[in-house]
């Protein structure tokens, strides 16, 4: 091995090589390095947007729900929440109730979800209510006895909605009179607004308490489900199963994953479409290195033939430029994985790329490089690299020395 490693250096770095292999060499080792660069950000920049997501989601969403969907309501939600809560694995546990009303300020409408909640429970486990950036999250009713409403920055900027001012809430669910159905309408005072950071609860939600969401619904005292925070999102579909059985027949768990499952399948998917099409690109970066060896091995052939003379065996002469191969290509490698986590640390420390969040519910690209990857990702450039070196290699062995020197 030292003297194959000793002659795959003097023919790397020999400065009486041809100009032109000398610039192939550079393509090659170019090559790898841009693939592996390109096939880090791209898996960063995914990882990313499925962690950013995730976290954004869970923090305004919750982990497991509980319902009836053979019935209206949940008239025993106190109590169904007092029991389900002692499940072990539950962090709390808060009712709600959801309803669309159209709300409206100074001729200006817009259709919004309005979620009634527990204004002593729900402030401790959404991060919504926990980042208000106007006003506050308190749903004290004014001394004019209207009650408050939060709602998102994205609807407050549309609306041009301030802390203090006062909408109308107008809710489908209206109420019989002589003259027909009639929607019931609210005044509610804008008590504060939150950015929570995804664009979908920034524009469209808001929230009540939820005995005005009773009376905007025009319900009594229930609940449309009982929402649970859990110490592991990860087992949220076994603790729904277990919830739904402790909570009894007709109640159905709907988890984070069944809400989300197309947004987070399209994110693995196209990280897998990611990762096939811009390996493509070492693929090609491999040609480059079986080329460097080919012309390797014509430039050499003399050099060849007369270290076989002087008794070198075969498989010295493979050996040889098989690490001249692996040397291409490791370099090449460990050039892009610096290149790539570098710059994908950089472009998801600094935001150097914004995003419209009406579109991609992020403000920027969020980069988040997975170490991990390093592994497989060199692994594979590594075995690219060695495949290329097989075919050069072997030809190189086969050189016949007595045929090439007869003439010399």
């Amino acid at each position: 091995m030292r003297f194959a490693w000793l002659l795959a250096r003097r023919y790397l770095r020999s400065p009486n090589r041809p100009a032109v292999l000398r610039l192939v060499t550079l393509l090659a080792v170019v090559g790898v390095a841009s693939g592996v660069a390109t096939l880090v950000i791209a898996l960063a920049m995914n990882s990313g947007f499925r962690i950013t997501l995730q976290d954004r989601l869970l923090g305004v969403t919750a982990h497991v729900s509980i319902s009836r969907p053979g019935s209206e309501a949940l008239s025993n939600y106190s109590e169904l929440a007092e029991r389900l809560g002692r499940v072990p694995g539950v962090k709390a546990v808060a009712p709600a109730i959801y309803i669309t009303v159209l709300l409206s300020s100074g001729g200006r409408a817009h259709g919004v979800v309005i979620k009634g909640i527990d204004p002593v429970l729900e402030p401790k486990r959404n991060e919504a209510l926990q980042r208000v950036v106007a006003g506050t999250a308190d749903f004290t009713p004014d001394s004019k006895g209207f009650d408050s409403v939060v709602v998102g920055k994205m609807l407050a900027d549309d609306l041009k909605l301030r802390p203090n001012d006062y909408v109308m809430l107008t809710s489908p669910a209206g109420h019989m009179t002589p003259f027909g159905m009639i929607p019931r309408s609210q005044r509610f005072r804008i008590s504060g607004i939150f950015d929570s950071g995804f664009y979908d609860y920034d524009a469209n939600w808001g929230f009540v308490t939820l005995r005005a969401a009773q009376n905007l619904a025009g319900v009594g005292d229930v609940a449309s489900v009982l929402e649970f925070r859990i110490a592991d999102v990860d087992r949220a579909e076994e603790l729904g199963v277990q919830l739904a059985r402790e909570a009894g027949p007709g109640y159905v768990a709907t988890t984070w994953m069944d809400e989300n499952r197309a947004l987070f399948r399209a994110l693995r998917l196209e990280k897998l479409v990611t990762a096939l099409f811009i390996g493509l690109i070492t693929f090609v970066a491999g040609l480059n290195i079986l080329v460097v060896l080919a012309m390797t091995v014509s430039d050499r052939a003399r050099d060849i033939a007369v270290l076989m003379a002087m008794g070198a065996r075969r498989q010295q002469i493979q050996r040889i430029f098989v690490l001249l191969g692996i040397a291409v290509g490791a370099f090449g490698t460990a050039l892009g994985l610096i290149a790539g986590y570098s710059l994908a640390w950089a472009a998801g420390t600094y935001r150097l790329i914004p995003l419209d969040p009406q579109i991609y519910s992020v403000p920027f690209v969020p980069f988040q490089p997975n170490p991990t990857d390093a592994l497989w990702i060199a692994a594979a450039a590594l075995a690219i690299s060695i495949s290329s070196t097989l075919l050069p290699a072997r030809s190189a062995s086969r050189i016949q020395p007595v045929e090439l020197l007869r003439y010399e």
